[in-house]
């Protein structure tokens, strides 16, 4: 076989062991998260608490808001004729 093409197979044979042994790690861990998570492992993630994220670019958070949680109207510029 020309050493090209046998590099290429070679090269090619390579990329598909790292993809399947990524894969393999990937569904390690999805079965160990699964596995604690059936043991009490749940109690774990209630711990976590989500920071606030700002709402506006300069760090700001939205302020004023209606009482259904959705925020005041602006008014306009515009007036009608």
């Amino acid at each position: 076989m020309h050493p090209e093409i046998l590099r290429e197979l070679t090269s090619m044979r390579g990329r598909e062991m790292r993809i399947r042994a990524e894969q393999a790690t990937l569904a390690r861990s999805a079965i160990r998260a699964r596995r604690a998570r059936r043991r009490g492992g749940a109690a774990e993630a209630e711990k976590f608490v989500v920071p606030a994220v700002p709402d506006y670019v300069d760090g700001s958070f939205r302020t004023g808001t209606v009482p259904d949680s959705r925020p005041e109207r602006v008014p306009s510029q515009r007036h009608a004729a």
